[in-house]
């Protein structure tokens, strides 16, 4: 990835001189989310699937499901995975072979956000206890990166999940029927689990960058929260937030999480 050139130090330094004047590129606040589409069934094979449009940024996740055991401390839940995938065709800093960091990164705090917040009742993906469980995969794709890739992902997750449909199985042969569904969806709760993604560049915070503003942040945190409940909290970059920044990304959470909630709700 080094060997693809980031945004330029002129860029930066116009993007910075910028927001310490408040605005931004694209004449948005420092914490306006960019329009938010979201499409689903995108795929025809997949239990569940949503393709996320932030800006130019794309996402698609999916939602696979197979039996398996459970593990020994919980024999009467199930098994959950986040993976993603960060894809050539998306950007040029991207690149084939095994999972880099960053993917790694963005598929656990993806799934920490999940996990954490008790989204998914994984008792109710139990079959037969001590025996057989449903295992969910939760797969993510990158399409276009224009920055915010980890908000973008969140959401597709959410929703790929909330639309997704239990397969038909064969308790006699023990094999899942894929490609045959039921009625079934996922047991989700009531917690809508939407990860907002927070940056300092400078002395300011702003949400949902963009490629360039991204390249220039100097610490980030992603807080998944649902009604004002905050269950997940990831630090990234080198430099560190002090508390006062903490309150800023806090006192604007509410908002950015109001207007991400108000485009997924049709989906609960």
């Amino acid at each position: 990835m080094d060997k693809y050139q980031k945004t330029s130090k002129l860029t930066g330094e116009r993007i910075k001189k910028y927001l310490e004047e408040g605005k931004r590129f694209d004449g948005r606040g420092l914490t306006d989310i960019r329009d938010i589409k979201i499409e689903t069934g995108v795929s025809v094979n997949a239990e569940g699937s949503a393709k996320v449009t932030i800006g130019n940024t794309q996402v698609i996740a999916g939602v696979k499901m197979a039996v398996g055991t459970p593990y020994d401390d919980s024999p009467d839940a199930g098994n959950f995975m986040v993976t993603a995938e960060l894809l050539p065709l998306s950007s040029p800093r991207f690149e084939n072979g095994p999972p880099k960091f960053p993917a790694i990164e963005l598929g656990r705090v993806i799934d920490r956000g999940l996990r954490e917040s008790k989204f998914l009742d994984f008792k109710g993906l139990c079959i037969k206890e001590g025996e057989k469980v449903w295992t969910v995969f939760v797969d993510i794709y990158s399409l276009n990166d224009d920055g915010n890739l980890l908000d973008a992902a969140g959401i597709a997750a959410i929703v790929a999940m909330k639309t997704a449909k239990i397969p038909k199985y064969d308790e006699e042969t023990g094999k899942v029927l894929h490609g045959q569904w039921t009625e079934k969806g996922l047991p989700l709760t009531d917690v809508v689990p939407i990860a907002i993604t927070a940056h300092k560049i400078g002395n300011k915070i702003i949400i949902d960058p963009t490629r360039e503003e991204e390249d220039l942040s100097e610490a980030r945190v992603t807080i998944g929260s649902s009604h004002g409940s905050i269950s997940s909290m990831q630090k990234g970059e080198s430099k560190p937030l002090n508390i006062n920044d903490v309150y800023t990304i806090l006192d604007n959470l509410e908002g950015a999480w109001k207007q991400v909630h108000d485009k997924i709700k049709e989906y609960s």
